[in-house]
């Protein structure tokens, strides 16, 4: 797997799409700091489990032999994103994320969605 002619990508870590979905991780758990402290294990947590599914399947996903498998781990991190996305959008409807910083999140979890779409079709044609 390469994300590019010249450079040959050996760990997961390489990935710019599992840095930029860590750092979303960073981002929805400063979100969720302040939220109230009966969503402690209701909408906070699920939020927070659903952003670390994300950068954990891709990982996962790399760890596997072959790209079918590989593939079967990045649909499920896009499942993530759009359990996601719901969260973050719920979770602004009740005031709890401000406007800005909900569309911030929502702006992040769209690009890495089709990152995610874009390397199971570097996938696909790796096959």
């Amino acid at each position: 797997m390469s994300q590019n002619s010249s450079t040959k990508i050996k760990s997961f870590k390489d990935l710019q799409i599992w840095k930029r979905s860590i750092k979303l991780v960073e981002d929805v758990y400063a979100a969720t700091r302040f939220f109230p402290k009966e969503e402690m294990y209701a909408l906070t947590s699920q939020l927070r489990r659903s952003a670390v599914s994300i950068p954990s399947n891709i990982s996962e996903g790399f760890a596997r032999l072959h790209n079918k498998e590989y593939r079967q781990f990045l649909y499920m991190s896009l499942g993530s994103c759009a359990e996601l996305t719901t969260q973050v959008v719920i979770a602004s409807q009740l005031k709890y994320i401000e406007k800005g910083k909900a569309d911030k999140l929502l702006d992040t979890i769209e690009e890495i969605s089709k990152m995610t779409m874009g390397l199971i079709k570097k996938l696909n044609t790796n096959d």
